[in-house]
């Protein structure tokens, strides 16, 4: 996660906190986001969930995902909207009946920058009719400085959208970046990841295999 620097010196936008039993590094969305995150964060997930459907779990953890919280029951996730450079309006609709990796990710995150060009590989190998990989700037992120951004780290296969007031990460719990979230055909969450991974490694594209399996 990001190196913050000394408690004095941190920037006033991030604190340290401890969830699952791992620091993390939170962006201050609001009291009332980290409530209301809290809440849904702890309503909807368990470390420990069982899920009763066929992706192997525990091979994507042993496998190098060790942070993957995985959902009590799959659910639905919000129908927020959010926006493209030029104006356009989506929603998570956009995608259904296919297998999401949604990513949220800022261009001041640090681990988002490690962690972005494996999300691109990935899209450019398993992307298609039955899977996306959908990365969603939250907060301030300027679309020239997110272009700039892809262009020092290669991306050329994810999309470019926008969730300027963080409307999508309120309504779906999500306080620390980056935060990667396992989206079914039917529009449920079923899993997400807390923190940077390598999203080309064997296990993740296997985890994707099983999601996109008939």
């Amino acid at each position: 996660m990001i190196a913050s620097g000394p408690a004095a010196k941190r920037p006033p936008h991030m604190l340290l906190a401890e969830v699952l039993g791992r620091s993390v590094i939170y962006q201050s969305f609001g009291g009332h986001m980290l409530r209301s995150a809290l809440l849904y964060t702890a309503l909807v997930f368990g470390a420990n969930a069982a899920f009763a459907a066929d992706p192997d779990w525990q091979a994507a953890r042993d496998g190098g995902l060790d942070k993957l919280v995985v959902a009590d029951a799959p659910v639905p996730v919000p129908d927020t909207e959010f926006t493209d450079p030029e104006g356009g309006t989506h929603s998570l609709a956009d995608w259904q009946g296919q297998v999401v990796l949604l990513n949220f990710w800022a261009t001041w995150c640090a681990p988002c920058r490690e962690e972005m060009p494996a999300l691109d590989r990935l899209q450019a190998e398993l992307g298609g009719d039955d899977f996306q990989v959908v990365t969603i700037a939250t907060g301030r992120n300027a679309p020239d400085r997110i272009d700039d951004f892809f262009d020092e780290v290669g991306v050329e296969n994810l999309p470019v959208l926008l969730d300027p007031r963080q409307q999508v990460a309120r309504a779906m719990g999500v306080v620390g970046l980056p935060v990667t979230v396992l989206i079914d055909r039917e529009g449920r969450e079923v899993a997400r990841y807390l923190g940077d991974a390598e999203w080309d490694s064997e296990a993740a594209k296997a985890l994707v295999t099983q999601l996109t399996a008939p």
